[in-house]
C-alpha cells in the first residue's frame, strides 16, 4: 500500500522543521565565527565606542557556547544569552553581530513552547538597553557618551519585535505540520484498517457461504454413499463445484491484494449471479422463491456486490441456523432505495440466531458503508427477517430519502 505512506514535505518546509534539531554545536560555532569577525567589523565603523578587549572577546564566546545546549535547557539559555548581551552593551562595547545569539536562543525558547522565557529574556534586554541609554549611560562607558537617540531606540524596539514575531510564526507552522501529520498518519491508518475490514468481510462471505454448502452436501453424501451412490454422486459434484468457486473468489481477493494497481481478471459478482446462489442453496437442499417488486434498474459496482453479498450471507445463515428448507427472497426497487427482504418459516437450529453473528456484523456493515442499513430478527409468526435497505444515489442534504 505505497500510496498510503507519508510523502515527505517540500525542502524548505524540511528545513524549517529541523532546525535547530541538528547537530548543536555546528551552528554554535558558525555564530561564534561570524560574531568574532563582525564584531571586529563594527568597532571599525563605531569609533566611539570603547575597543574591543579580552573581555569583550570572552563575552562574544559566552553567547554561542551557550546556544550549545540551547534544544536541552532552552529557557535557562536565552535568560543567560541575555545577561550576556546586556553586560556587553553595559560595557560600551559596539553594537553588531552580538544579538545575533540572542535571536537564535529566542527563537529556541519559543519553538520549544518555553515562550514566557523568551518574551521575558528579550523584555530584559530592551528595558536594560532603554535604561542604559537615557539614565545608566552617566556612570558607564564609554566617557563622555550621551543619551542614545529615540531613532535607535525605535530600531531596537522593531528588531525585538520582529525575532519574537518569526519565532511566534515559525513555532505556529511548526504545531499545524504536526497536526498535519498526525491527521495523515490516522487517515492512513483508517484507510489500512477499512481495507482490512473490507477483506475480512469478502474473505467471510466467500467461505462461509461455500463451506456450509461443502457441509451439507458431504453430510448428504456420506448418509447416501451405500443406499444411493447416484445422490451421493451428485452431493460430491455439488461440493467440487462449490469448493471450485470459492477457490476462484478467493483468488481474486487475494490478487487485489498482491497487485493493488491493478483491475480485477474477473469482475465482482452481482445481482446478475442470483440465480446462480439460488442453485446453490437448492443443492444444499433449500428452496428459494424470488419475487421482485418495481422496475429494475443498473446498480453501480460496490452497490451491486454489497446487495449480492448481503442475499448470500442470509441464505448462507438459513442453511447453517435454521430449519426450514424454504426461504423467500424479495427484491423492492422503489424509486430511490433498493430493499432486500430474505424470510424462512424454520425454527432455529442453533448458532447465532439473534443477530450476534459475524455474518449478519458484516451485513450491516456492508450496508452502512453505502448509507444503508439491515434490520435481522425473528418474525411475529415465525420464522426469521432479515431487511436490507440500500440508497439507490447519495443522498442529497434537505431531501427526503
Amino acid at each position: 500500500m505505497d500510496e498510503l505512506r507519508e510523502r515527505p514535505g517540500p525542502p524548505w518546509r524540511q528545513w524549517v522543521e529541523r532546525a535547530g534539531r541538528g547537530p548543536a554545536w555546528r551552528s554554535a560555532l558558525l555564530v561564534a565565527l561570524f560574531t568574532q569577525v563582525g564584531a571586529g567589523w563594527a568597532a571599525h565603523a563605531q569609533s566611539g565606542r570603547v575597543a574591543l578587549d579580552g573581555f569583550a572577546r570572552l563575552l562574544l564566546l559566552i553567547g554561542p557556547a551557550l546556544l550549545v545546549v540551547r534544544h536541552r535547557y532552552p529557557a535557562a539559555v536565552v535568560c543567560g544569552v541575555s545577561v550576556v548581551t546586556l553586560v556587553y552593551v553595559a560595557c560600551g562595547y559596539p553594537y553588531g553581530p552580538v544579538f545575533l545569539s540572542l535571536a537564535l536562543a529566542c527563537f529556541a525558547a519559543v519553538v520549544a513552547g518555553r515562550r514566557r522565557a523568551a518574551w521575558g529574556a528579550v523584555g530584559l534586554l530592551w528595558a536594560g538597553h532603554l535604561l542604559i541609554g537615557h539614565w545608566l549611560y552617566r556612570w558607564l562607558p564609554p566617557a563622555g557618551d550621551g543619551p542614545t537617540p529615540w531613532a535607535q531606540e525605535v530600531g531596537v524596539t522593531a528588531w525585538v519585535l520582529a525575532v519574537l514575531a518569526v519565532s511566534e510564526l515559525v513555532r505556529v507552522r511548526r504545531e499545524q505540520w504536526a497536526r498535519e501529520r498526525s491527521e495523515r498518519a490516522a487517515a492512513a491508518k483508517r484507510r489500512v484498517d477499512e481495507e482490512r475490514l473490507r477483506i475480512a468481510r469478502e474473505l467471510h462471505d466467500v467461505l462461509a457461504h461455500s463451506i456450509s454448502v461443502i457441509n451439507v452436501q458431504a453430510g448428504v453424501g456420506l448418509a447416501l454413499l451405500d443406499s444411493d451412490p447416484e445422490q451421493a454422486r451428485s452431493a460430491l459434484s455439488t461440493i467440487k463445484a462449490a469448493s471450485k468457486e470459492a477457490l476462484g473468489e478467493v483468488r481474486q481477493v487475494l490478487d487485489t491484494l498482491r497487485s493493488p494497481g491493478e483491475a480485477p481478471r474477473t469482475p465482482a459478482p452481482g445481482l446478475d449471479r442470483l440465480p446462480e446462489l439460488v442453485e446453490q442453496a437448492a443443492a444444499a437442499g433449500l428452496r428459494v422463491k424470488v419475487t421482485a417488486e418495481g422496475e429494475a434498474s443498473a446498480l453501480p459496482p460496490g452497490l451491486d456486490l454489497a446487495a449480492f453479498r448481503i442475499l448470500q450471507e442470509a441464505l448462507t445463515n438459513v442453511v447453517r441456523h435454521s430449519g426450514a428448507r424454504t426461504a423467500r427472497i424479495l427484491l423492492g426497487w422503489r424509486p430511490r432505495l433498493l430493499e432486500l427482504r430474505v424470510d424462512d418459516d424454520g425454527p432455529a437450529s442453533g448458532g447465532a440466531s439473534e443477530g450476534g453473528g459475524s455474518g449478519l456484523i458484516g451485513m450491516r456493515e456492508r450496508a452502512a458503508a453505502l448509507g444503508g442499513a439491515v434490520e435481522a430478527g425473528p418474525r411475529p409468526d415465525g420464522g426469521f427477517r432479515v431487511t436490507a435497505t440500500l440508497p439507490l444515489k447519495p443522498a442529497v442534504p434537505g431531501e427526503a430519502p
